[in-house]
């Protein structure tokens, strides 16, 4: 738990000394976009190997051409490639690790993108999947903190637009199916991409198995913790979690007297994670030999990890509709 809390600190001192180095992406995007940290800065546990992962999202505004009527974003195109240009030359002058694939991840998106796509076949593919739910489950604005609330605001409406029927008992179903379908969606590409990448896949999927697992199942966690708690998941309870970091909704749940049962179940694994975050902070090739000494190890590691994790959220869920929801 100390370690977590450790990593905590650091990551968000980094992360004030980066938004030193963003003063003029901050005056580009002025009240148009947003940019937020997803990843290990977006959990506030960035080791010193992490690289920085972020989305730009931009607010739209409809405009009239050719007398059809569209929506455009508030950004323009070439202020976002200046805003990437800032990002990239922070990280240089902070000597961080360089953007993932040369920089194929550095996306950007509109807030329209994010809610038209909400639930469409097209939602994976144009990587509004994740943006969205890394921005909910994950996220940290580097820049325009009010354009990110505000954003957060307009999704969660997006997801409870069955509230005002149901306010008594509602279970965000939608969001719950989201978030399930991401976490299968980080599987599924685990398994696409592991044949290729031989050695690399085995960390891959102990990341997998630690930081993607508890980030989409903290949030379920959280969820259905208020629904026991409240008899309903109001917007306000939504945004309360995204405020929180995974590791920060466990903590959550060790505050609340009314969950004491699984207290001793939810240490344990924060600090089955913090083992975690401290033996995978290593350089690339280090962490590779070290998994492969300790393979067998490890992999039990994650695998009770897993258990530990769902034995929280099947007694935390006994017994409730939601939790059926959840798994069947």
């Amino acid at each position: 738990m100390s370690y977590i809390v450790e990593r905590e600190k650091s990551t968000t001192e980094r992360i004030i000394e980066l938004q030193r180095h963003l003063a003029k992406a901050s005056e580009i995007v002025d009240s148009k976009a947003c940019v937020y940290a997803t990843g290990s800065f977006g959990r506030l546990e960035a080791g010193e190997q992490s690289d920085l992962d972020v989305f730009i999202v931009s607010k739209t505004a409809e405009s009239e051409r050719d007398g059809k009527k569209l929506m455009v974003n508030q950004l323009s195109n070439l202020d976002t490639i200046l805003v990437k240009a800032e990002l990239i030359r922070a990280i240089h002058v902070l000597d961080m690790p360089k953007f993932d694939a040369d920089g194929k991840y550095l996306a950007s998106h509109s807030i329209h993108d994010l809610k038209t796509h909400l639930g469409t076949a097209e939602d994976d593919y144009r990587n509004t999947l994740t943006g969205r739910l890394l921005l909910f489950l994950e996220s940290r604005p580097l820049i325009g903190d009010g354009v990110y609330d505000e954003i957060i605001d307009e999704v969660i409406a997006a997801y409870w637009g069955d509230y005002g029927d149901h306010s008594d008992d509602f279970i965000p179903a939608f969001l719950t199916n989201d978030i399930l379908r991401l976490w299968r969606t980080f599987c599924v590409n685990y398994e696409s991409g592991r044949r290729s990448e031989k050695g690399d896949a085995k960390i891959k999927n102990h990341k997998l198995k630690h930081s993607r697992m508890l980030t989409c199942y903290s949030a379920l966690l959280f969820l259905l913790a208020v629904y026991k708690l409240d008899g309903t998941v109001s917007p306000e309870r939504a945004k309360e979690m995204t405020k929180l970091t995974p590791t920060g909704r466990l903590q959550w749940l060790l505050k609340e007297p009314s969950f004491s049962a699984i207290h001793d179940q939810t240490s344990e694994l924060l600090e089955k994670y913090g083992d975690f975050l401290k033996r995978t902070d290593q350089p690339k090739e280090t962490l590779k030999a070290l998994f492969e000494s300790n393979s067998k190890e490890w992999v039990q590691k994650s695998y009770d990890f897993g258990d530990t994790l769902f034995d929280v959220l099947s007694a935390l869920g006994k017994d409730t509709k939601f939790f059926r929801l959840i798994v069947v």
